[in-house]
């Protein structure tokens, strides 16, 4: 969700709370918010937990990776769908590797998915 809309709809919550339920329904308003809030950082820790025990920039099948990205993907999903952080090629650029010696290379912008490349362990450079 944007965080616009995400801020739009607690800022709604809060308002409604307040004009139907007066300060009680603004406590109401403000605990459903916190509980989002709590559940959003539950699932980041969870990512990142499962991401930090894993050997960074593995995966388990590249080509599978390549089928599943979309441009827009939000860093988290990416994290979540090859289960462990990426090894850090460029400024922007990150890679996953599988055992068989293919890789995934992916270009992040504003924390999206922009571009990623499949990279066949035949094509690697220095591969002869």
């Amino acid at each position: 969700m944007n965080g616009w809309v995400g801020a739009g709809l607690a800022l709604v919550a809060l308002v409604l709370g307040g004009v139907l339920l007066g300060w009680q329904g603004v406590i109401f308003a403000t605990t459903g918010v916190v509980f989002w809030l709590l559940l959003q950082i539950t699932r980041l820790m969870r990512v990142m937990k499962q991401a930090g025990a894993a050997p960074m920039g593995s995966v388990a099948n590249a080509v599978m990776l390549a089928s599943k990205l979309h441009a827009g993907m939000k860093l988290i999903d990416l994290i979540t769908l090859t289960g462990s952080l990426g090894v850090k090629q460029a400024a922007e650029t990150y890679r996953w590797c599988d055992a068989g010696g293919d890789a995934v290379e992916v270009v992040l912008r504003k924390g999206r998915l922009a571009e990623w490349r499949l990279v066949r362990a035949d094509e690697a450079p220095g591969s002869s």
